[in-house]
């Protein structure tokens, strides 16, 4: 494949011949590409791909990489139908182990949800694990989960494979080809040099496995990953196993096993891994294995060889160690830089890129050909990160945790240990004193909850209550019942300036920016297909600066897609002020006598009505406030400058003692917003949600000069009734406790799942939002007649269900 001439010109150049890149090349062709190609820095396969496990397990920790590990097993299953080309896939299925009660409870959650998405899955008592798995020991399980559709495959002949259908497409695959640059021009890729000569292409794929680090670089794009050793231990001979043997995961010991050509695989995530290559990976690798560190790994060899104690009688044929790739939230990274149009990357699959690839393949050819991908693919898009994550010493020390996280228990609420620290507010030593226990988001120290004099400053983690539900309680009610004070210094504060910030602004937001001086609107950003790519709001500072709001870690995105969307000639530019400013929210019924108690202002509702900002006078300093709630009360966001929030916040405090005031953490402003059913946008709301199905149509101007983004999409589906309807639940028993990705069952059925939820204090149950779905069209009568339950483990609960808030429908509260 190296012998041919490297073309001058592509229309796509793929980096990277691994089985994600050849996925990609494979799915162009198929979607009518012929300009495709394909270039490899060595050998195809020779990175990580080639000594992959081939594990085709399609129950995943997240709802999209459930998705694309379906596609990717359904594509694998006809690839040899397509290609001629074998791949090796063995429908052995897979059994799952919970050696606890929680990682029982973990599993029938998960098991349930699945679901949704056509992957079949049961409990198993502990007899019918021995039956599939003789040679299993199976007396310390708490429960045992089988899905019978899943596969292993062998990654090499799949590679292979989908090459093949590739060049059959037309597609031009070369090895040995090294990229040394990335050219671009105006902010656009415009092709690559290679060690063999420079191609100029429309679109460049990074695909480069774990040196797409290095790749982005070139390009000036950061792509936070580092790679990681990666072990499995393959046994001698062992009598009784064959293919079919189901895979086993057992993710107590952190390890599966599965038959290797009649011996035993035994595959490692150790909690606590080695990250590799940090100084850069020889230019020399290829089909390279590294040095194994038997010292390190044989108490984690021991302890996955108790779930198979014949291993322990067994030889050892091979330890061996491979580079993987990890990412620092361990999903995926894919889609279109933030900073250079048409450079596309796909990569940091976390040792999930062969069961994934299919479906990576799939959604990047149709986000390349069609500008956007075929579904929300939210979680894995690469603007969710933020430039100083690609800081080197972070990405090893979150690597160290990162390997193993998909083997550890997912709780609700479970906050990252290492490489903390990275963003403090001014405020943090405030909040550490008042007794905060901090959670991370974009790198931030956020405030979750407030501990009690002498209570332990920690998560106590469980699928029930934790520890902290009674704080979360005691939080909540003082935002109802008198006044609570939130410390949101993490969200991204986005300064739109210029003489035609007005006309961009407009142009991409659903509500009317032409507003007076001091208005704040709330809006959303649509995609051209009427879906929500940003939920936020947007105050008039004056008339040529507008201040945009949004949560941390939608900084990137939200940024990127106003950037976008500023024409070359446009006077309109972007800064971004979120460290300039601190954000206290003050917010209940006593909200307005602690300002005025500092502020001579009138902040009564005729002088400062709701959805209005202005500057005010707090002490010695000033802030900007704006008259805003996402709890459904009374209150105002105050964005003080740096240098006046430690003044700014000790006032308030020494001022709210005899008003009560408590410090509030973020698992309170959750509790409290759900209950007015304010919606959440990568939970609730999302790329593939619009206004219409969400109830958030009241938001959009549609006579406004110019339209915006995505009305003609919704102008066309406004006349009919929306297939599925955004609703809020309550659970009628008020024990159980809702997280998201419960499943939603009307008048028995399975109809959708919960897409967010915490319990709602003030009325007293589990609460929940999630979308109903009628093809024929969910009306209000549909929504509002069926008999819903909510399964929760195993059980189905009986659950009210509203498409008007359940707490204080008319919104009263807010404007006293």
């Amino acid at each position: 494949m190296s012998d041919k001439s490297v073309p001058s010109q592509a229309r796509v150049v793929i980096i990277g011949g691994g089985i994600i890149g050849c996925s990609i090349a494979y799915h162009l062709t198929k979607l009518g590409w012929r300009d495709v190609l394909l270039l490899e820095r060595r050998q195809l396969a020779c990175g990580t791909t080639w000594h992959a496990a081939g594990l085709l397990t399609t129950l995943r920790d997240t709802v999209t990489q459930t998705k694309l590990a379906r596609y990717t097993l359904d594509l694998y299953r006809r690839l040899e139908a397509d290609t001629g080309q074998a791949t090796g896939v063995i429908p052995c299925g897979s059994i799952q182990l919970a050696i606890t009660r929680d990682k029982a409870e973990e599993m029938r959650r998960g098991v349930n949800v699945a679901r949704c998405f056509g992957v079949e899955g049961y409990e198993i008592s502990a007899a019918e694990v021995k039956k599939m798995w003789p040679l299993a020991e199976v007396s310390d399980l708490a429960a045992a989960f089988h899905f019978p559709g899943d596969a292993r495959a062998n990654p090499t002949d799949v590679t292979q494979a989908l090459v093949k259908g590739a060049q059959l497409g037309g597609a031009t695959i070369l090895e040995n080809t090294a990229v040394t640059a990335i050219t671009s021009s105006s902010g656009r890729v415009t092709g690559v040099r290679t060690d063999r000569g420079e191609v100029r292409a429309e679109f460049v794929v990074n695909c480069a496995g774990m040196w797409s680090r290095a790749v982005g670089q070139l390009a000036g794009v950061d792509v936070p990953l580092l790679a990681a050793e990666h072990y499995y231990l393959i046994s001698e001979e062992v009598a009784g196993v064959h293919p079919l043997l189901p895979i086993l995961r057992d993710p107590g010991n952190c390890a599966y096993i599965r038959e290797e050509a009649g011996k035993l695989m035994v595959g490692l995530f150790e909690p606590v891994a080695k990250p590799w290559g940090e100084g850069g990976i020889p230019d020399s690798f290829c089909f390279d294995d590294l040095p194994p560190d038997w010292d390190r790994m044989l108490p984690y060899l021991e302890k996955a060889m108790r779930r198979v104690p014949q291993l322990s009688n067994t030889g050892i044929r091979l330890l061996f160690c491979g580079p993987e790739s990890f990412t620092p939230d361990h999903n995926y990274l894919m889609g279109e830089a933030p900073n250079l149009r048409n450079f596309f990357i796909a990569a940091g699959f976390n040792s999930l890129g062969i069961l994934s690839g299919g479906g990576v393949g799939h959604v990047m050819s149709h986000w390349i050909a069609e500008g956007h991908p075929p579904m929300d693919v939210w979680s894995v898009n690469v603007r969710r990160m933020q430039p100083w994550q690609n800081n080197l010493r972070y990405l090893r020390d979150r690597t160290v945790e990162s390997l193993g996280i998909g083997y550890q228990d997912h709780w609700p609420f479970r906050q990252w240990q290492t490489a903390r620290g990275v963003k403090k507010s001014v405020l943090h030593d405030r909040l550490a004193a008042a007794g905060a226990c901090f959670g991370e988001s974009a790198g931030w120290e956020r405030p979750n909850w407030y501990a009690a004099p002498g209570q332990a400053l920690r998560y106590e983690y469980a699928w029930g209550r934790q520890n902290w539900f009674g704080n979360n309680a005691e939080e909540h009610r003082a935002v109802r019942e008198g006044v609570g004070m939130f410390e949101q210094s993490s969200f991204a504060k986005l300064l739109v300036q210029g003489l035609d910030a007005e006309a961009v602004l407009n142009r991409i937001a659903t509500a009317d920016c032409g507003v007076p001086v001091g208005k704040v609107i709330y809006t959303q950003f649509l995609n051209v297909r009427g879906g929500i790519e940003a939920d936020l709001t947007i105050s008039r500072l004056a008339i040529d600066r507008f201040l945009v709001v949004t949560a941390a870690f939608t900084q990137t995105h939200v940024g990127a897609w106003i950037r976008g969307h500023i024409a070359p000639d446009a006077r309109c530019v972007v800064t971004d002020l979120s460290g300039a400013y601190a954000m206290l929210n003050v917010q209940g019924p006593r909200s307005r006598a602690l300002l005025q108690a500092l502020c001579s202002d009138d902040l009564s509702d005729s002088g400062f009505a709701f959805g209005t900002c202005r500057q005010i006078q707090l002490g010695y300093q000033s802030a900007l406030a704006l008259r805003l709630t996402y709890v459904g009360e009374l209150g105002w966001e105050l964005y003080i400058p740096t240098a006046f929030a430690l003044p700014v916040f000790d006032a308030l405090v020494e001022a709210g003692r005899p008003l009560g005031l408590r410090h509030c953490g973020y698992h309170a402003l959750n509790s409290l917003r759900i209950e007015k059913a304010y919606r959440e946008w990568a939970h609730d709301i999302g790329p593939d949600d619009d206004p219409l199905q969400a109830g958030l149509a009241f938001t959009c101007a549609w006579d406004k000069a110019g339209g915006f983004i995505g009305r003609e999409r919704l102008v066309q589906m406004k006349d009919s009734v929306p297939k599925r309807r955004l609703v809020q639940f309550l659970l009628e028993d008020p024990e159980p406790m809702l997280y998201h990705n419960e499943p939603i069952y009307r008048n028995g059925e399975l109809n959708g799942y919960t897409t967010s939820a915490m319990y709602g204090h003030t009325l007293g149950g589990a609460v929940a939002l999630g979308y109903v779905e009628s093809p024929s069209g969910a009306t209000d009568d549909y929504v509002n007649s069926g008999r819903y339950e909510i399964q929760v483990s195993d059980r189905r609960i009986t659950a009210r269900a509203s498409l008007k808030p359940m707490l204080d429908p008319k919104g009263i509260r807010i404007r006293p």
